[in-house]
């Protein structure tokens, strides 16, 4: 299973590179998507809605200020979503933290810290290596290493 990792700007491309860096690092198959919740949400419902179909097993999305990417995707998908907030607007990502935490009931977004993109890969890694063994034994290197 590959994931997609989705920002809402091409700003956001240097913030969530840590995401792609420990994808590759385990060898997990990944693709990058800008779209925006706000800009572009039928490319946003359309890659969520499609992406089980598509072989995706984990959906990582980043977003600051109103940070509803994350939300909007969840909202469309069964997948587990994870989203990271992103510093930036007027309260240096507070407010993209409480827009990505705060979900109703039904629709859960897991999220990590505010510019968090490497454990939001790790993350993804850790639900993948559920089953697939190969995956969890090299998760459980980089444990023993001290996850550096």
């Amino acid at each position: 299973m590959k994931v997609a990792i989705l920002m809402g700007s091409p700003r956001d491309a240097e913030k969530m590179l840590g995401a792609s860096e420990m994808l590759d690092r385990f060898n997990v198959e990944h693709e990058v998507h800008v779209m925006s919740a706000h800009r572009s949400p039928a490319q946003v419902t359309e890659l969520a809605t499609n992406a089980r179909a598509n072989g995706y097993g984990v959906i990582i999305c980043g977003a600051g200020m109103a940070a509803h990417l994350a939300g909007a995707v969840s909202a469309h998908t069964t997948l587990p979503v994870i989203g990271v907030p992103l510093s930036g607007g007027v309260s240096g990502g507070m407010d993209a933290l409480l827009s990505t935490v705060q979900m109703p009931r039904g629709i859960p977004v897991a999220t990590v810290a505010v510019d968090g993109s490497a454990n939001a890969g790790v993350l993804a890694v850790e639900i993948l290596s559920v089953s697939n063994p190969e995956l969890a034994e090299r998760l459980a290197t980089f444990r023993d290493e001290g996850a550096r």
